[in-house]
């Protein structure tokens, strides 16, 4: 059993006293560049992280650090527009409180997004991609000094097979390509080296970014059901002449954004969603 967190119940307290104690329907982690998910949402309210205790405060350009509210193809959604990254503190739990909160909340689906580069041919930039399994290579867990039984998080579809199913059958009916695969987290914030890249290609990855793998463990250890989508921004480093930068990252991923609205509409319109 998980204690008792104070912040966590500070958080939840306040956002249920201004209107955002739910229930939701999905929660959606708005990565890099992403932050044009908000305008697809109606009848919008929004919070600054500022004014919510205990919540992180991300420094990072291309996260606006807000919570939206309101309904996406007519289900009730929580949009966190923007996260804090490990690399920002030197902390993997940076987010926790915020995951908490969800579980507070009732616990809703969670979809993660991240910008990410890719190794994979007939992926590239401006691709959607479904997260299936990570690799962690950034040598952290968020779960570490947490003192109960409850630190021992299996993983084993860490990222749910039903929430990807409902995703991949969604892509397909928006007709829109959802290559699957696997996501090896790196702390950053500098981009990783050719010879890293070499590395966790040879290690089984797909994908490379500086995220959501802390969230989904802080996520499965709060109990929520978790789904991820990398939005592929460039060629990772070294790979089909991939030379990343930060620039390219918020621009892609603000281009892609209209492929992801389409897609998460299609999934939330569905019959068997969730």
């Amino acid at each position: 059993m998980i204690p008792a967190d104070p912040r966590i119940a500070a958080a939840a307290a306040l956002l249920r006293a201004r209107g955002f104690g739910g229930p939701f329907a999905l929660a959606i982690v708005a990565g890099t560049g992403l932050g044009p998910l908000a305008d697809l949402i109606e009848a919008p309210r929004t919070l600054p992280y500022a004014e919510i205790p205990h919540f992180p405060l991300s420094g990072v350009s291309g996260h606006a650090g807000q919570l939206v509210a309101g309904t996406l193809a007519g289900r009730p959604v929580l949009l966190f527009q923007g996260r804090v990254h490990p690399y920002e503190r030197g902390e993997a739990a940076a987010m926790r409180v915020p995951l908490g909160v969800l579980a507070a909340l009732g616990a809703p689906p969670l979809l993660l997004t991240n910008a990410a580069g890719s190794l994979r041919d007939g992926a590239g930039p401006g691709a959607l991609a479904l997260i299936t399994d990570h690799l962690n290579l950034a040598g952290m867990n968020p779960l570490i000094g947490e003192p109960s039984d409850a630190r021992f998080v299996p993983m084993v579809d860490a990222y749910d097979p039903a929430l990807r199913a409902g995703l991949a059958r969604a892509a397909a009916a928006a007709g829109l390509a959802l290559p699957a695969g696997v996501y090896a987290w790196f702390s950053g914030p500098s981009f990783e080296t050719p010879a890293e890249i070499r590395m966790a290609g040879r290690l089984g990855a797909d994908f490379v970014g500086m995220s959501t793998v802390p969230e989904v463990i802080l996520a499965r250890f709060h109990g929520l059901r978790v789904a991820a989508l990398s939005i592929v921004t460039n060629h990772a480093a070294g790979f089909d002449g991939g030379a990343p930068d930060h620039a390219e990252t918020k621009r892609v991923a603000a281009a892609a954004a209209a492929d992801l609205g389409r897609l998460l509409a299609a999934w939330l319109a569905g019959p068997d969603f969730p």
